[in-house]
């Protein structure tokens, strides 16, 4: 059984809400999912030890938390080339802190992101059955990469 961490961050729970529904989505595809608040990682080594990652923030003023972006001076540090990575988010307006994210993960720690791209929903979106299948969807494609 592989092991994805999704690490995420979230003002109101609308975030939250999509790590929960991508768990799910994770762990319908036999793999194990686990979910932290990046808050919770101290250090580079509590990232050590899965077979892809999943990072998410919600947008605010075009851009991701700025916890995230101190999460992610972490990341650096864990020496996370080659492995599986995946971004989501929600939003209100513009979506943009998946695509920084994705684009950090791929670009900076050269990580192997999903072919899917970053994943980002808006927040009315989300407890519908479109949005509750998006995330599950999301979740189970990272889970078959993570298998191969």
């Amino acid at each position: 059984m592989k092991k994805v961490l999704i690490a995420y961050d979230s003002r109101t729970g609308n975030t939250e809400k999509m790590a929960e529904l991508i768990a799910e989505g994770v762990r319908i595809s036999g793999q194990e999912a686990e979910l932290m608040k990046i808050s919770e990682i101290k250090n580079d080594k509590a990232l050590q030890g899965y077979d892809a990652y999943m990072f998410g923030s919600p947008t605010y003023h075009r851009d991701m938390t700025g916890g995230m972006k101190t999460f992610l001076f972490l990341v650096q540090k864990a020496g996370l080339g080659g492995k599986i990575g995946g971004a989501f988010g929600s939003h209100t307006h513009s979506g943009d802190a998946p695509g920084l994210i994705f684009d950090t993960m791929q670009y900076v720690f050269k990580m192997k992101m999903t072919s899917l791209g970053s994943f980002n929903m808006k927040e009315d979106v989300i407890t519908t059955g479109e949005g509750i299948r998006a995330c599950q969807d999301y979740g189970k494609a990272i889970a078959e990469e993570a298998s191969q």
